[in-house]
């Protein structure tokens, strides 16, 4: 397939904005009252970067995407409801088995990752949006084993998780996952819904991280788990961090710790360490403002809530995450790569210690939804949209 083209440098005032989402909410006009006060980054047009694009398929919709250990292989989510298996060297297939999912705004299918015991088990986590009472939706995330061959399918669906409560509305799900590197814990990002209030309330799981066994059961050392409590603390015994807003990418590096990126409000874009017990202010602190222009107090204001690591003001709506630790691309070893949505391109953050540094930002002309990194060192995306595509960065030699 050609490569995609070489776009002009974006404008600095980059809008707002998530896949579907609901002008009034995330596609307001970027906030230039407060500064970036992290640092500048303006974008570098593909034609200088230390590689270039090359488009290998095209999805409709694609959300998120996973490789398949011991393949050249793909799990690819698609919006609407689908989830497709890409082949390097083959078709691109259905799999069947796949959930009946809510598709509308910001909700339908969404995260896939493989099991840490893949290998032996077949098991995929996925996640996607349901149909609560009324009007209400809800995310949930599920189980399944990954039949490959001639006709690939999941079966055994369960599913081990739910946002609680439902709440009316179609925006901010989040629902990343990814399991801790030892492979004893899922994380999973709950999305505050566009609800505020619930970031901070303990009776929710939203506008939170979640942490579970693999089953889906809650670990008795988590930090609200209540072993005194007949249901051990219900929901609040899931939480691990809370404060957020809409959290689309969560990842280990290479030391055990975790990130996630989350899109602010009108401004205020931001990447965190994420801690247990940790809370990260939202809505009560934020460096961006809300879209109706009332002012939002920054986060040195109110110093017992955890400030980003970085941040970005005007946005560049975050997509995507992962931590990348090889040598394929010079430079890039132990460094955060970020998919930017309204940003439309790629953002590289080097990681010191507990400090993030803004290193490398690309303008692709198009929206990137996500992130991957194969088991030989390769970056892949995939950019948002009816006519996404799946694209592998080739380093320059």
């Amino acid at each position: 397939m050609k490569n995609l083209p070489h776009l002009a440098l974006i404008g600095a005032l980059a809008v707002a904005a998530c896949s579907a989402a609901p002008a009034s909410t995330e596609a307001a006009p970027a906030d230039t009252a407060k500064l970036d006060a992290s640092g500048a980054q303006p974008a570098t047009p593909l034609a200088d970067a230390p590689f270039t694009v090359k488009e290998v398929a095209s999805f409709n919709e694609p959300w998120a995407m996973t490789f398949v250990p011991g393949t050249r292989a793909a799990l690819v989510t698609e919006k609407s409801g689908k989830l497709k298996l890409w082949q390097e060297n083959g078709p691109t297939q259905d799999v069947a088995g796949v959930p009946t999912v809510a598709y509308g705004g910001q909700g339908g299918f969404g995260d896939i990752i493989v099991a840490p015991d893949f290998a032996t088990s077949g098991t995929v986590y996925l996640s996607w949006v349901e149909a609560g009472a009324g009007k209400t939706f809800g995310a949930v995330v599920g189980k399944a084993k990954l039949v490959q061959g001639a006709s690939p399918r999941l079966e055994g669906l369960q599913v081990i998780w739910k946002q609680d409560p439902k709440v009316e509305g179609q925006g901010h799900f989040s629902h990343r996952l990814v399991f801790s590197p030892d492979g004893k814990y899922l994380f999973i990002t709950s999305g505050e819904r566009q609800k505020f209030d619930p970031a901070q309330d303990m009776t929710k799981n939203l506008g939170k991280v979640i942490r579970l066994n693999p089953d889906g059961s809650v670990p008795a050392d988590n930090p609200f788990a209540d072993a005194s409590k007949p249901d051990g603390g219900g929901v609040t015994a899931q939480i691990w961090s809370l404060g957020h807003r809409n959290l689309l990418g969560i990842t280990f590096d290479g030391t055990g710790k975790l990130w996630n990126q989350e899109m602010g409000p009108k401004g205020g874009d931001e990447v965190n360490l994420v801690e247990a017990k940790a809370n990260y202010g939202y809505p009560i602190v934020s460096n961006g403002d809300h879209y109706d222009g009332k002012d939002i107090p920054d986060h040195p204001t109110r110093p017992e809530f955890v400030a980003p690591k970085l941040w970005w003001n005007p946005s560049v709506s975050p997509g995507g995450l992962v931590w990348y630790g090889g040598d394929l691309y010079p430079g890039w070893k132990n460094s955060l790569l970020m998919g930017a949505l309204s940003g439309e391109g790629l953002i590289r953050m080097q990681i010191d210690g507990d400090k993030l540094h803004k290193s490398d930002r690309w303008d692709f002309g198009q929206r990137v939804r996500e992130v991957e990194v194969r088991d030989d060192g390769s970056v892949w995306l995939l950019t948002d949209g009816e006519d996404g595509k799946l694209v592998r960065l080739v380093p320059k030699r």
